[in-house]
């Protein structure tokens, strides 16, 4: 979801809220230029286990929820990838 109209001056990915979390927690991250976005989660490991967003975004302030239901508690990362910006993340799902 979009949260507004402005357009951020610089890339970021949020911590997620809340964390821990138990089943559903949300990220919000910001891009500044229009492009496609993925945010994906992985084991600590670093195995894939599910894809948040895997679109074309406009320039904005955004939020995801993410359900982790199917998962097991334990620690994963987030990484967010829009071509010119990576970051990662930890989360703690605690069922």
């Amino acid at each position: 979801n979009n949260n507004n109209n402005s357009i951020p001056d610089n890339y970021s990915l949020g911590q997620n809220y809340p964390n821990p979390f138990n089943p559903v927690t949300t990220i919000n991250y910001d891009i500044k230029t229009n492009g496609f976005v993925s945010i994906k989660i992985y084991t600590i490991l670093g195995e894939e286990v599910a894809t948040v967003v895997d679109a074309f975004k406009t320039a904005g302030s955004y939020s995801v929820d993410f359900n982790a239901s199917a998962l097991s508690s334990g620690v994963y990362i987030y990484r967010i990838n829009t071509g010119s910006f990576t970051d990662a993340k930890k989360m703690v799902l605690v069922k």
